[in-house]
């Protein structure tokens, strides 16, 4: 959590300057989440969507807010360029990663669910697909498509010119027009493919876990060198059921496996113990499940803790 900044003395004669700081804390509360919610689809990561909302705070709280005209698009200028750095950084950390990398789950509120543009946008799906672009233009393409945010602040926050920005955004569209999945799936449509997913690994039973999987699924699993997961993606409903069947299938059979909401979808939450152990995310194409996203790097499970606020 971002703290706030540490009020100024108080003093009868303090001047109109002296209370910036109290007015730049509630300008920067009040678009907190819009702002963690940007950091965050740009980066996958949470807890470096937290380190660059620090970051926002520092040099938020040093501008005259007497010369900003617009405090939202001000505060998301900043954001931007604070994880476009960060994206940089974290691409490098990726390079030495052991073993698949997925984005940082998030269990969120049901109003994220409720809009439906907002949970596709932070989907793990998304955020994979969103992985492939490079840093200048999946910043382009979050703070257009899904922000609205206009082109000639794009160039701003991405120090490009208004029409390069508008060339770039054609391109990422294009990008992960080829990449996403087919069509957005409800939260309804979702929920009972994880149903019938959820019965089939309690179960076991093979047939059932072919019958509910796309032909071509694939299941990353990212352990991050802590926990055991597989070293790369398993592709294929055969080889996919049936490593679920024969492994994950008993190991679920005898853990509390149950739902939840995790970034605007349902997904699958697995304790061992009574400790938190795994998030499974699934990607659903024409009703059958088509991508599995297994994250049991306990670093990465923090944020299954509490709900996180998501706004647009």
């Amino acid at each position: 959590m971002v703290g706030t900044p540490q009020t100024a003395a108080e003093d009868r004669g303090r001047d109109r300057r002296d209370d910036r700081p109290d007015q730049a804390t509630e300008a920067f509360l009040g678009h907190r989440n819009l702002l963690f919610t940007v950091a965050y689809e740009m980066l996958g990561s949470a807890a470096d969507a937290e380190d660059v909302l620090q970051e926002t705070w520092l040099r938020w709280a040093g501008v005259d807010l007497g010369t900003v005209r617009d405090q939202r698009a001000y505060l998301v200028r900043i954001t931007t360029r604070q994880a476009l750095s960060r994206l940089r950084t974290l691409g490098r950390r990726k390079e030495s990663y052991v073993g698949p990398w997925l984005p940082e789950p998030l269990l969120t509120t049901p109003d994220v669910a409720e809009d439906v543009a907002l949970a596709d946008s932070v989907s793990m799906a998304m955020l994979l697909v969103l992985e492939t672009l490079g840093p200048t233009e999946r910043a382009v393409f979050v703070l257009r498509e899904v922000f609205d945010v206009g082109y000639d602040e794009i160039a701003e926050a991405v120090d490009k010119s208004e029409a390069a920005v508008r060339q770039i955004a054609h391109r990422a569209r294009a990008h992960v027009a080829a990449r996403r999945p087919r069509q957005v799936v409800s939260a309804a449509e979702t929920r009972d493919a994880l149903d019938a997913f959820q019965r089939a690994v309690e179960t076991g039973e093979l047939q059932s876990l072919l019958d509910i999987l796309a032909p071509d699924v694939v299941l990353l699993g990212d352990g991050g060198g802590v926990k055991q997961a597989v070293p790369r993606p398993i592709v294929g409903a055969d080889k996919v059921a049936r490593l679920l069947a024969g492994g994950w299938g008993r190991v679920a059979g005898i853990s509390s496996l149950r739902s939840a909401q995790v970034n605007g979808y349902p997904a699958l939450v697995l304790h061992l113990d009574g400790e938190l152990d795994s998030v499974l995310a699934l990607r659903i194409d024409d009703g059958l499940i088509s991508g599995i996203y297994a994250v049991r790097n306990p670093e990465k499970l923090s944020h299954m803790e509490r709900e996180t606020l998501l706004r647009r």
